[in-house]
């Protein structure tokens, strides 16, 4: 199982992303503050949605700490506050269509404060920890990751590496406490996914279930969560629940080819021909890299169009 080690910095590295699609938008305003509840000026705010399409704004918070964005698909959100000297923060919350949504605050705490000593010591710490973990040395690695919470016991990032090195060592309770902890303090659909494959690969296929059941409860626009629930869905056999949440994930993101993939092989299975052809034209349109599907979607169209 391949897993991306998440490389944590007190700086925050983000992509350039992909221009808006949607016709309608909202938009959002709020505070940025400091522990007193007075606004902080100058602090860059990265507004990135979170429903599986790409798309990222930046803004700017004024003398008072306030900022806004306008301009935004309705959806769920992060919020990611940056400035010198502060720990970097985030909220996530939905916008809606219509007036202004109003963010919750985004309490920042001095780099100094929140970690319990200097951010540069932290980010050292860390590369240190995720440099063992890259090179194998997983027992040292634990004990580096297991350093740092000591000191600073709320970064979500130390959570989440450390329970990749525990599924390296198919330590699997404390792989699945490491990332309920990671959860508990940075919620995301990524690191749910995760919990759920950890559930699975220890053969705990019910509780894989109910995470993946919960994360897609909770992330209804995010396209990646809502086709692995289509996955587990499909292995449990349940082709029903299966097709609905492929088509969620396609409705969320229509340039996910594999989620057409399985939809069409579900509609083969119920004898709905027209729908498996249409689903699977469409996947090979989208040029697939996965040269196995590929073969399987080319030999059953085959199979499934009239001969000329």
């Amino acid at each position: 199982m391949k897993r991306a080690l998440f490389a944590f910095g007190l700086g925050v590295c983000l992509a350039l992303l992909s221009k808006d699609a949607f016709a309608q938008s909202g938009s959002a305003r709020g505070r940025v503050v400091d522990e007193k509840g007075v606004g902080i000026p100058d602090v860059k705010v990265v507004i990135e949605f979170q429903g599986g399409v790409t798309r990222k704004y930046e803004t700017k918070s004024n003398k008072k700490g306030e900022y806004i964005q306008v301009g935004m698909p309705p959806g769920q959100y992060k919020f990611t506050a940056n400035k010198e000297g502060f720990q970097p923060t985030f909220v996530q919350t939905r916008v809606a269509l219509g007036d202004a949504t109003s963010i919750p605050d985004i309490q920042m705490k001095s780099g100094a404060a929140a970690s319990g000593g200097t951010a540069d010591v932290v980010q050292s710490q860390f590369k240190q920890a995720l440099d063992l973990t890259q090179a194998g040395k997983l027992d040292e690695a634990e004990a580096a990751y297991k350093e740092i919470i000591a000191k600073n016991a709320n970064i979500p990032e130390v959570y989440q590496n450390l329970a990749y090195v525990y599924v390296q060592k198919k330590d699997w309770t404390n792989a699945v406490a490491a990332y309920e902890k990671a959860i508990e303090l940075r919620p995301s659909p990524e690191l749910q996914n995760a919990l759920a494959r950890v559930y699975q690969e220890s053969g705990q296929a019910d509780k894989a279930q109910a995470v993946m059941q919960k994360a897609a409860g909770e992330n209804p626009s995010d396209a990646k969560t809502q086709f692995n629930m289509g996955v587990f869905n499909l292995n449990a056999g349940k082709s029903e629940e299966a097709i609905t949440a492929f088509k969620a994930a396609i409705a969320a993101d229509p340039a996910m080819a594999e989620a057409y993939f399985h939809l069409g092989t579900l509609m083969v299975g119920q004898n709905k021909i027209p729908d498996a052809v249409q689903n699977l034209e469409k996947y090979l349109s989208m040029n697939p890299t996965n040269a196995q599907n590929k073969a399987t979607a080319e030999g059953l169209l085959a199979a499934l169009k009239p001969k000329k």
